[in-house]
């Protein structure tokens, strides 16, 4: 009942790969936990399909590593493509090495990390996942949180990490302002059978290829190849869709001068694009994590990561605050604050960037963007500063 005290248990809003991180850090240190999941199950989608260095580090404390590293492709290097010309500079992650302990970034779909983090969850005492269990609005008051379900239930916590999505109902109940920007164009993700390696010389298992035109990504997953085109933002979905094979096959005989069968396209879908934090990351016992707090393109693979590292930091905070210790109220209010001026600072500029970079049209800019990509390539120590920010290093010590 609202107003009672709550004992330490705390809910999390969300099944996501951040909610679930959230849970699992929490749970690993003797909190009671409790998911409210609004989906009958664990999600399929794998928008996000990309993880950082320092994120691997996170998922190997929580030790669901192996599994991740089994099922993903690892991959050491990335580059910049000119859509005309082929390559012009490519980044390896191996001048991290005294950085990190994963060089690397792993490509795997972020619906094959939630349920290994599912099943980790599972396996410690005092943790549950409900699923069907819509967060629709909540309460909170001196003495714990009042998670308001879908059917007019109520369940109760002593705090409440929200990682519900960039709709996120809880953000909205608490009345926390989301302001930002809409990028003109829709983003179209198609995953394709096909051998783009083969294709395409030179081509990495992630390229950024840069066209004043029609930019694009290319993605390797261990199943298949993720293509990202820039698509209008006022036409239906039915007729993008359904232009897709022709775009495919122009790119083809564009980029690597054949024809032939056209790539099998397995999956795709169209979503809008957002820049937009929440104007606080803590509102007393609730706590703001991932795309509920911040969004941001999808070009340099910043979302999830960044909001896993939300979860693994703040949620070892709360802990701190469960338990009652000295100072740990302050400490936790500093480490909200820290991961929005991350998310400020840091990962929306940098993705905005990674946007501005792929569409240059001037070609005096473009030769020179160009050269200075070969530049940093070509310099070991400025290749290592540069892939400190692209890799997540440099934002995370901001944070801690």
């Amino acid at each position: 009942m609202t107003g009672t005290p709550a004992e330490g248990r705390v809910l999390v809003a969300g099944a996501g790969p951040v909610g679930l991180t959230a849970a699992l850090v929490l749970a690993r240190r003797g909190v009671p936990v409790t998911v409210l999941e609004a989906g009958p199950g664990l999600s399929s989608e794998s928008r996000a399909s990309t993880f950082h260095p320092p994120t691997l580090e996170m998922l190997e404390d929580l030790g669901v590593l192996g599994p991740v590293l089994e099922q993903g492709l690892t991959v050491r290097t990335f580059q910049y493509r000119d859509r005309r010309t082929g390559p012009v500079a490519e980044l390896d992650l191996a001048v991290l090495a005294p950085d990190t302990r994963h060089p690397y970034r792993v490509q795997l779909e972020q619906g094959k990390l939630t349920p290994l983090l599912l099943r980790a969850l599972s396996r410690l005492p005092g943790s549950e996942v409900r699923f069907g269990a819509r967060v629709t609005a909540v309460r909170q008051d001196p003495h714990g949180v009042d998670a308001v379900l879908s059917d007019g239930t109520t369940a109760r916590g002593s705090h409440l990490v929200a990682a519900d999505g960039a709709h996120s109902a809880v953000r909205r109940s608490l009345g926390v302002g989301f302001h930002g920007m809409t990028y003109p164009e829709r983003f179209l993700v198609a995953s394709v059978e096909a051998d783009l390696a083969a294709e395409l010389p030179g081509l990495a298992p992630i390229a950024y290829v840069m066209d004043p035109d029609e930019w694009l990504v290319l993605l390797r997953t261990p199943d298949h190849w993720r293509i990202l085109l820039p698509t209008p933002g006022d036409t239906s979905d039915t007729s993008e869709l359904a232009r897709l094979p022709g775009r495919l096959s122009a790119l083809r005989a564009a980029s690597a001068g054949r024809t032939g069968p056209p790539w099998r396209v397995v999956q795709a879908g169209l979503y809008r694009v957002h820049q937009r934090v929440a104007d606080t990351f803590r509102l007393g016992r609730i706590l703001l994590c991932g795309d509920a707090a911040h969004v941001n393109n999808p070009l340099g693979g910043m979302g999830m990561n960044s909001g896993i590292h939300d979860a693994v930091l703040m949620g070892a905070a709360l802990r701190a605050v469960v338990d009652g210790r000295s100072g740990a109220d302050e400490a936790l209010d500093r480490i909200a604050t820290a991961r929005r001026d991350c998310a400020l600072t840091y990962v929306g500029a940098q993705t905005h960037r990674n946007w501005e970079r792929l569409r240059v049209r001037d070609p005096a800019l473009r030769s020179a963007l160009a050269d200075e990509l070969r530049a940093t390539a070509a310099d070991p120590a400025r290749a290592r500063q540069a892939l400190l920010r692209s890799s997540m290093i440099a934002s995370l010590r901001m944070s801690v």
